[in-house]
Parts: structure tokens; C-alpha cells; sequence
């Protein structure tokens, strides 16, 4: 070991002590090994000394700051590589929750369960039964991870049940689609939290992003537990399968003394049939998993708002602005000549167009739908390259986007218009409806946005998703399948005019307007709509209050109807003398 290890460090201010004679000759070395030696760390260090070529032996190479660790030498490696720089998905993915509850795990599989034995018969009430403790699973997770509710989570929490009653209520397929899809929507929403337009997008779709990390997540609970109370868990598998075994031999007994508790218990008792098992095996995982993905989300939420979208590059003012104007122009002069023409009547619109009432309107509507989509789309590359530098910059783009906002809703208010004047014409479908609908909700759109560049565009994306879920849920609850059967049957008292080949491919939403129709039409309209019911043997749970209603109606008809003129053709397609085309090629429903 050289000297310098065990003398001690000398101030650097101090003066040296002069040299015995006879050892001239190691004095330059001596010094330079009792000099102090910089701190190997410190980047601001001095550099090593190039010794003198007279020396005996040179100074050892410096060792680089990237080969130490802890302030300590280390071999440099060639072969090791660099660690992997961290994705950008795992920076917004939070620290691994503690172990999942009690509370927790059995709301897990009580979701399971009841998934299994509810959800293989349809949908209906059992979609919010099944949701309910799959719900407070995520409540109990979010509670032991320290997460607060907060008035957002609440109200995509309230609002996701809120869809499922919507399956409950009504008999219809495609809004009880719509619903369920919108609801799981909602639920990813208020279990992530966000409020970014990306984040909102992102966190409707998160749920799924939590599949694998939950399923990890539960078995690790459900070791820990059969491990640390191996005992506990014995007793209570014995618990439910005494109770299991007593139920079932006493509620056989019951229900061969008595038929009357026996249709009850039958009519309250899931069929599990063995026909059914894999069926019911598949929706006991997929309750499982959902479940426990929302659990996880609900405890260790991903954070989307953390993905930021760079702003374009601001454009300077007449390049941003001069388009934009010239756009409000040509929708001030179109909307000039609409308000001409369609208050004037059917015949300002033949004199001017030479078509008929319900042509008109059927040619202009989908390319006013198409209009505002687009429109909105302009709007949002608008905000994305608007000049912002100061004040004024900011007065020229809420004017200019508010001045197109505003001739915007009167185009959706002139589509609307046209809808109404062709459903006039050949009666309600459900895709006129539906269309409709999707142009009020842009409508409803536009607005948010005029009201964003008053109060500020914070809450922007939120509204707008909310907006879009309590469209769904207006649209389930109002029963569009009825709406157009009272659409078409007050058509039909007023110009004798009703597709009843149509109408009988309805669900049992229409069976209470239906049923106020005259004798034949009567019967032929609801001769399918009984079949379907009859031949439908779906418990309570999975039977609508739509389907209950119509079975009560049609259990009062009079089954010795005759049938035979509906196998006739369509009784009428038009609307008198309002007819263009007898065939609407944008219609396929």
C-alpha cells in the first residue's frame, strides 16, 4: 500500500516541510503522493497530473464516473448494456396496490357467480343485478387504496347503472346494444378519472388494459389467503356446501307438496342445465375477469391525462382566419336560400327545385349530416393552429369559431327540418330515428363548444362524453321501437297509408301502439310479435318490462283471427299526393 493511504491529509494552505538531505531524488514523487487526491465523484475536479517522463512509474488511469458506484471503483464492463430507458405507458401506470381485500375478493365472486347463473338466458334486469356487486367490489378496492369519490366519478358511476336499467325496461336489441356498450364506457371512465379529450377517449377503453394485471392481482390475494388461514377457509367451504345441500333437499320436498311453491321456486331458480355448462363456464370467467380488472382499475387507476398531444404551430392571422370566413360565407348564403325555400311551402319548393316535398327533403339531409361533422372537424383543426400570442388573437378566434358554430346549428336545425318533412312522407324507421338522433346530439355538441369559448374549455371533453351517455339513455328510455309504431299508426288514421310488412318486424316495444289498429292490420302486425313471445321461455330475469307489457296486451286478443290477407302486399308506402319514390334507396330498413 502506498503512503499516502496512511498519512493523514494536509490543509492546502499549509507549507510543505523542507527535505532531509540525501533523498533529493524522491522528492517529486514523495510530493506527489502526498498530495490529497481529488474526490473521484466530483466532476469539477481537476484533471490527473501527466507524470514526468524521469519518473519511475506512472499514475494509475483515472477510473470515469460512469464505471463507479457508491463513490467506489468499478471494472468497467464493455460487454453489459445500458438499462432500457422506461416506456412511455409504464410511466403513467402507478405503483402495485397492496393486497386485495376481503370485501374485494368476495364481490369478485359473487360477480362470477351470478354472471353465470343469470346471463345465459338474455338480457334484462340481470345485467344491473350482475353490475351492482361488481361495482362495490371497485368501491371497496378504491376505499383501501385511499382513493376519495369525487363528483365526476360519481356521476360516470351513477350513470353507467343508470344505462344498464335501460335492458331491464325495454325489448328492443339495438338500443339495449347501445346501452350496455355505453355503460361499460362510463364505468372504465369512473374508475380512471380523466378529463384530457385523449384521456377521456383513452379511459372509456382502460378497463381492458387491466385484465392481465388484475387476474395477477387476485390470484396473489387468493394465495396469501389459503396460505395464512388454511383453517378458516375449510370452514366456510363446509358452511356453503352444508347450506347448499340442506336447500336443496328441503326445497325439493317443498315444492312436490305444493305446486303452487313450485312454479314460484322454478320461476325464481336459474336453469343449470348440463346442456348449458360450458356456456355458463365461459360467462362465470368473463364475470371474473371483468370484475377483477375493474377492482384493479378502481385501486391503481392508469393515468391517460399523463399522453399530451403537442399543440400545432400557431398560424399567423389572415392565414388562419381567411379560410374560416370564407366558410361562415358560403354557410350564411346556403342558409339564406334554406330559409327561403323551406318556409314557402310545398309549392315554393316545386316551383323552385321541381321535386316533390319528400324528395327534397331526403336529398339534402345526410349531406347536412355530413356537413356538420365535418364542420366540427374544422373547428377542432381551427383551435389546433389558432394564433394565440395576445388578446386580440384570442377575440378573432372565439368570434370566428362562434360565428361558425352558430350558422352550424341552423343547418342541424334545417336537417331536422328535412327529416321531419320525409318522415311526414314515407313514416318513421329506425334508422331515420337513429340518424336523427345522432344529428340533435351534434347539435347539442355545437353548443358545449360556443359555451367552452365563453366559460373556458376545461370541462369540454367531459361534457361532451356525458352528453353522448345521457343521449343513450334518453334514447333506451323514450322506446324507440314505439315511437315508430305511434309514428306510423296516427300516419296511417291520418292518410290511410301503413307498411305493415315493416312494422311486424318490430319488437314487443310496439306491441301497445299496435294493438289500437284496426282489425285486420291489427292482427297482421302482431301476428309475429306473439310468435316470438310464445316461443320465448325467458325467466324474470331475463325478461324486459317491454315484453312482460306485450304478453299482457296480447293475452286479450282473440287467437281465431283470420290471417291469411297479411301474406297480401304492402298496404301503402306513401303519403298521398306527397309521393316521389315509392322505393327509398337510403333506407335499407
Amino acid at each position: 500500500m502506498s503512503d499516502h493511504t496512511s498519512e493523514p491529509s494536509r490543509p492546502a494552505d499549509a507549507p510543505e516541510p523542507s527535505e532531509p538531505s540525501g533523498r533529493t531524488g524522491t522528492s517529486e514523487r514523495d510530493a506527489s503522493s502526498k498530495a490529497p487526491r481529488p474526490d473521484p465523484g466530483d466532476s469539477a475536479a481537476e484533471p490527473p497530473r501527466v507524470p514526468d517522463p524521469g519518473g519511475t512509474a506512472p499514475e494509475p488511469p483515472k477510473v470515469p464516473a460512469y464505471a463507479q458506484r457508491d463513490g467506489l471503483r468499478q471494472p468497467t464492463d464493455p460487454w453489459r448494456q445500458s438499462s432500457p430507458q422506461p416506456s412511455a405507458l409504464s410511466t403513467l401506470r402507478p405503483a402495485a396496490p397492496a393486497a386485495i381485500s376481503g370485501a374485494t375478493l368476495g364481490c369478485v365472486v359473487v360477480t362470477a357467480v351470478l354472471s353465470a347463473l343469470l346471463l345465459g338466458d338474455g338480457l334484462g334486469p340481470n345485467a344491473l343485478i350482475v353490475a351492482v356487486p361488481a361495482a362495490l367490489g371497485a368501491f371497496f378496492a378504491a376505499r383501501t387504496a385511499g382513493r376519495s369519490l369525487r363528483p365526476w366519478t360519481a356521476f360516470w358511476a351513477v350513470g353507467g347503472l343508470a344505462l344498464l336499467t335501460v335492458p331491464a325496461l325495454r325489448d328492443a336489441g339495438w338500443p339495449v346494444f347501445l346501452a350496455v356498450v355505453s355503460a361499460v364506457g362510463l364505468a372504465s371512465l369512473a374508475l380512471h378519472g380523466n378529463r384530457s379529450w385523449l384521456g377521456v377517449f383513452l379511459g372509456s377503453l382502460g378497463l381492458f388494459s387491466s385484465i392481465a394485471d388484475g387476474l395477477a392481482w387476485g390470484g396473489r390475494g387468493v394465495r396469501a389467503r389459503m396460505e395464512g388461514s388454511r383453517g378458516r377457509l375449510g370452514v366456510v367451504l363446509r358452511s356453503v356446501a352444508v347450506a347448499v345441500v340442506l336447500l336443496i333437499v328441503f326445497g325439493a320436498l317443498f315444492a312436490s307438496a305444493d305446486a303452487a311453491f313450485a312454479d314460484v321456486l322454478g320461476s325464481l331458480m336459474p336453469d343449470v342445465s348440463v346442456s348449458g355448462s360450458p356456456w355458463r363456464f365461459l360467462l362465470f370467467v368473463v364475470g371474473l375477469v371483468g370484475a377483477l380488472a375493474a377492482a384493479y382499475a378502481a385501486a391503481a387507476p392508469v393515468r391517460w391525462d399523463g399522453i399530451t398531444v403537442r399543440r400545432g404551430k400557431a398560424r399567423g392571422r389572415l392565414e388562419w382566419a381567411l379560410p374560416l370566413i370564407v366558410l361562415n360565407a358560403l354557410f350564411a348564403v346556403f342558409i339564406a336560400v334554406q330559409l327561403t325555400v323551406l318556409l314557402g311551402g310545398y309549392d315554393k319548393v316545386m316551383a323552385t327545385t321541381d321535386l316533390s316535398y319528400s324528395a327534397y327533403a331526403r336529398q339534402g339531409f345526410w349531406q347536412l349530416l355530413w356537413a356538420t361533422v365535418l364542420t366540427l372537424l374544422v373547428i377542432a383543426l381551427a383551435l389546433r393552429w389558432a394564433p394565440r400570442g395576445r388578446g386580440s388573437d384570442r377575440t378573432l378566434v372565439r368570434t370566428v369559431l362562434g360565428v361558425l358554430c352558430l350558422l352550424t346549428l341552423i343547418v342541424v336545425a334545417s336537417a331536422l327540418r328535412r327529416m321531419d318533412l320525409y318522415v311526414d312522407a314515407y313514416g318513421l324507421t329506425r334508422l331515420r330515428i337513429s340518424v336523427a338522433a345522432v344529428e340533435l346530439w351534434l347539435g347539442v355538441v355545437l353548443v358545449l363548444i360556443m359555451a367552452a369559448g365563453v366559460f373556458g374549455a376545461r370541462m369540454l371533453p367531459r361534457a361532451v362524453a356525458a352528453s353522448a351517455a345521457v343521449g343513450v339513455l334518453a334514447f333506451g328510455l323514450v322506446s324507440p321501437d314505439g315511437l315508430i309504431a305511434e309514428q306510423n299508426v296516427q300516419r296511417y288514421r291520418n292518410d290511410h297509408s301503413i307498411d305493415i310488412d315493416y312494422l311486424r318486424g318490430l319488437s314487443a316495444d310496439a306491441v301497445p301502439a299496435l294493438d289500437t289498429l284496426p282489425e285486420p292490420l291489427r292482427s297482421c302486425a302482431l301476428r309475429d310479435i306473439e310468435r316470438s313471445l310464445r316461443s320465448d321461455d325467458a325467466p324474470w330475469y331475463a325478461t324486459s318490462w317491454g315484453a312482460s307489457r306485450a304478453r299482457d296486451i296480447l293475452r286479450k286478443r282473440n287467437p281465431d283471427l283470420p290471417t291469411g290477407s297479411c301474406d297480401g302486399p304492402r298496404t301503402g308506402t306513401g303519403g298521398g299526393e306527397r309521393d316521389g319514390d315509392e322505393n327509398d334507396p337510403y333506407d335499407p330498413y
